[in-house]
């Protein structure tokens, strides 16, 4: 049952985007007081702070030995297309797609890349396209966590361990808050402003020792741009996954993340990372459950994500209004929240069916996931009322 009561209580932090996300707890800009702003990300100084944020990245993710890991250009995208461009093409290619992203390597493998026997594996916002008809004889690349449909994969198990092709993952919120098999993946990528609330514009590049050998072996039919380009001389750049960029980072970005990676090391490592985001979540699961208006987008509970939780309104009456005035209304909940100081930048993505996004990610604080779900009553009774 919804209340039209007005609630008293704001969340202390009204942060839930799904990118960029909210800072981890406490932090202000002091925490940037070591950046080396004006210093060359080339000097001694500059690579070494470079690769300590890789060895505790890899420290902290528990990587398997012979996997490398680099900062590329481009935040998580600059790093999926790195690894498209440079890894596809020697044998098919099975694209899944369940949401924007997704549907974007779509685009990228078949108009883009035109990788010849390519197929796309698709379904719609809310399911998964069918995992048992995925093909591992050819290359297979695919979101483990669907950011703008609230959908994951719900384990690894479905990936073989001998497997032919390669495995290519964007995880951009997946890593971090989901476990990840690592010895079902061959490339993960991610951006640390998502997850661990870092600032924008730098992805991570992780390469398991099978995709360091197909770079090592197979040239593209395409041109590579420099900002792709992971090899020299027909071998590994292991520079890249040393702390060399391929061009300048921000220091002051990359202090953000060795700040944010301290912070989860002191919250309890990975698991405890993974802890934060299933408590956030389980508010907002519990809530749903009693809540007649409102629906998780993901069909699946095993399939729910625990960062980006996508809502649809499901009231009878709401629901049987054109797909345009249900978006104006949806956009409306979220426009009376940001002018109450409860909630920021939670509507759904641009490309998304209408409704709410919530992130439920690490750095948020579960008191103020709380505090939320009576705002968003609240709101729905308000703008229903006003129909």
């Amino acid at each position: 049952m919804t209340t039209t009561f007005k609630p008293s209580c704001l969340p202390l932090n009204p942060r839930f985007s799904s990118g960029p996300c909210s800072k981890r707890p406490g932090w202000s800009p002091d925490a940037l007081n070591g950046a080396l702003t004006g210093r060359s990300h080339r000097s001694k100084e500059g690579k070494a702070r470079l690769a300590l944020a890789i060895e505790k990245t890899r420290a902290l993710l528990g990587l398997p030995d012979g996997y490398h890991v680099g900062i590329m250009p481009g935040s998580d995208t600059g790093a999926f297309e790195a690894a498209m461009w440079s890894l596809l093409g020697q044998r098919g290619v099975d694209v899944l797609a369940w949401e924007a992203f997704g549907k974007i390597w779509v685009v990228d493998i078949l108009r883009e890349l035109k990788i010849e026997n390519a197929r796309a594996l698709e379904a719609d916002y809310g399911v998964l396209p069918d995992l048992s008809a995925v093909d591992f004889s050819r290359d297979v690349v695919f979101t483990w966590n669907g950011t703008t449909a609230g959908v994951r994969v719900p384990n690894g198990d479905w990936i073989p361990d001998d497997r032919e092709g390669l495995t290519l993952v964007d995880a951009t919120s997946a890593i971090f808050a989901q476990p990840i098999d690592w010895s079902k993946t061959d490339v993960v990528t991610y951006s640390w402003q998502k997850v661990l609330g870092g600032e924008g514009a730098h992805g991570v590049l992780i390469l398991s020792p099978r995709a360091v050998a197909r770079l090592e072996s197979y040239v593209p039919r395409w041109p590579l741009p420099k900002l792709f380009r992971l090899t020299k001389k027909g071998k590994l750049d292991a520079a890249i996954f040393e702390g060399e960029t391929i061009n300048t980072p921000s220091m002051l970005c990359v202090e953000d993340y060795l700040d944010a990676l301290t912070w989860a090391e002191s919250v309890g490592g990975i698991s405890g990372l993974m802890a934060r985001a299933d408590a956030n979540a389980r508010v907002l699961f519990d809530w749903i459950a009693r809540t007649p208006w409102v629906a998780n987008l993901a069909v699946d509970p095993a399939t729910w994500s625990n960062t980006g939780v996508c809502l649809k309104v499901v009231d009878p009456e709401i629901a049987a209004l054109p797909e345009a005035e249900q978006a104006a209304f949806a956009k409306r909940i979220v426009s009376r929240l940001e002018a109450e100081g409860a909630a920021l930048d939670f509507g759904s993505y641009r490309d998304a069916p209408a409704g709410l996004r919530v992130w439920t990610g690490a750095t948020v604080e579960t008191a103020d996931v709380e505090a939320l779900t009576p705002w968003l009553d609240w709101a729905f009774a308000e703008e229903k009322a006003a129909l």
